[in-house]
């Protein structure tokens, strides 16, 4: 990044040189977790480039879990993320069981389920009320939309707040949780527990649906409908429910493959301009996350979500990103919809998780976070230690799609714009991905030529 004073110089000379050519620099996107930055150059009219730069330095989490125990992995990925630690317990606990043939049970899948309807409603929660809802109302943050909306930001913030009570009642924490081991949990609550957390779960149903009626009336960036165009969606489909834990790979583009398959389709490549690799599906950028899932498996939602949602006036599949805040909206309701289904017949076991035994091998595990599907791989030894690790985060299969999305939209929605109105426009449309910056960022490979 160049110091203020010589980017300003240098952008009044450029303007005087060529009063028809405009630069933007934002070096930093508030309310995203991470630093990064979206430069613009616009020429006559026209934007000529556009750079999404992520200037993270490398976490190197895949390295450091080389030699670990297997056991140990659940606990080291949970600190990649501490709005998402479950996905990344989730993704490596199936990987790891899946190569060591462990098939924890009926019990144990459905408490797994439970535990991510917890860590959707609090990420999709402060996503809706702390990142993105100030943007649709012209606030600057959530602490001036608080002022003048009040009752909706508590709303907001009881609904995260229960979906922490699901990650506690589990991990022992809400964040970075430590209830999570191979083949089920450490302790299982009692059913008196179970009962409360139910009770609470279902007095927040009607927050729930009044929230999905309320982000479907906010005042989003339209356009001509013809021009939003289509771009392709990934997620996880199950033959017999809305996809979490389970399922497989499947596009818009009618791509069907089991998540073993993943790395035939998808490349991860280094742009020079950032520190996180971009993800293409079949050599194109793709979607992950909320409104992916919702538009490849909205057919899956029961009935009491898909009506408060029909009712809205929604069409899916819809191809307008602002429509993201609706879907998360959606998957809260869903998610506690799902939580009280699995909470009423409760019932604690003897012992909450099954026997796994160590084995040399490769698997791996998919699932889906609040961002988007989580790819994990792993190749152990016969002591069950790590030789290998590949963790592929959604922040980093969304970049190329963020970028695509910044040149289309910017373009479709005007670029004749203040240099302020347009950096806003930048920054709504990045924040509707919710990106983990940190998550995403990977080593940087070095080449060295010695001619």
């Amino acid at each position: 990044m160049k110091e203020k004073g010589e980017q300003g110089n240098e952008e009044g000379n450029e303007r005087m040189a060529d009063a028809r050519r405009l630069h933007i620099d934002v070096p930093v996107l508030a309310r995203v977790e991470g630093e990064g930055g979206l430069s613009l150059t616009i020429r006559d009219g026209e934007l000529e480039t556009l750079r999404l730069e992520i200037f993270e330095p490398p976490r190197l989490f895949e390295k450091f879990l080389e030699g670990r125990a297997m056991t140990e992995v659940p606990d080291i990925v949970a600190r990649i993320c501490g709005i998402c630690p479950v996905a990344y317990q989730m993704s490596a606990a199936h990987a790891l069981e899946s190569l060591c043939g462990c098939a924890p049970g009926p019990w144990v899948r459905a408490m797994r389920r439970l535990l991510y309807c917890g860590e959707w409603m609090e990420s999709h929660s402060l996503h809706i009320h702390l990142l993105a809802a100030p943007d649709f109302l012209a606030y600057p943050d959530a602490m001036a939309m608080a002022r003048d909306h009040p009752d909706i930001v508590r709303r907001g913030l009881r609904l995260q707040a229960l979906g922490n009570e699901i990650i506690r009642f589990w991990g022992g924490r809400s964040v970075h949780p430590v209830g999570v081991r191979l083949g089920g949990f450490h302790h299982a609550p009692g059913e008196a527990e179970a009962a409360a957390l139910r009770d609470r779960l279902c007095a927040a149903l009607a927050d729930a649906a009044a929230l999905v009626r309320w982000t479907a009336r906010l005042d989003f960036p339209q356009g001509p409908a013809e021009t939003w165009g289509d771009f392709t969606c990934v997620a996880l489909r199950h033959p017999d429910e809305y996809p979490m834990n389970e399922g497989r790979l499947v596009s818009s583009r009618g791509l069907e493959v089991d998540i073993e398959d993943f790395e035939r389709h998808v490349e991860e490549r280094q742009v020079p301009h950032s520190t996180a690799f971009h993800a293409l599906l079949d050599g194109e950028p793709y979607l992950v996350g909320p409104l992916a899932r919702l538009n490849l498996n909205h057919d899956r939602l029961p009935p009491a979500v898909r009506d408060n949602l029909a009712a809205c006036g929604i069409t899916l599949p819809s191809y307008n990103m602002f429509h993201s805040i609706i879907a998360r909206a959606v998957e809260i309701h869903y998610a506690l919809v799902e939580a009280t289904r699995i909470l009423s017949d409760y019932r604690r076991p003897p012992r909450p998780w099954a026997e796994i035994e160590p084995r040399a091998g490769t698997g791996v595990g998919c699932t889906e976070a609040p961002r988007g599907i989580l790819w994990h791989r792993y190749r152990t030894d016969e002591a069950g230690r790590i030789l290998a690790a590949r963790i592929v985060p959604p922040t980093s299969q969304n970049q190329a799609r963020i970028e695509q999305d910044l040149r289309e939209t910017l373009t479709r929605l005007g670029l004749a714009r203040s240099d302020e109105a347009l950096r806003h426009l930048g920054e709504c449309i990045i924040r509707n991905y919710d990106p983990c910056i940190s998550c995403a960022t990977h080593r940087i490979r070095v080449t060295i030529d010695r001619p």
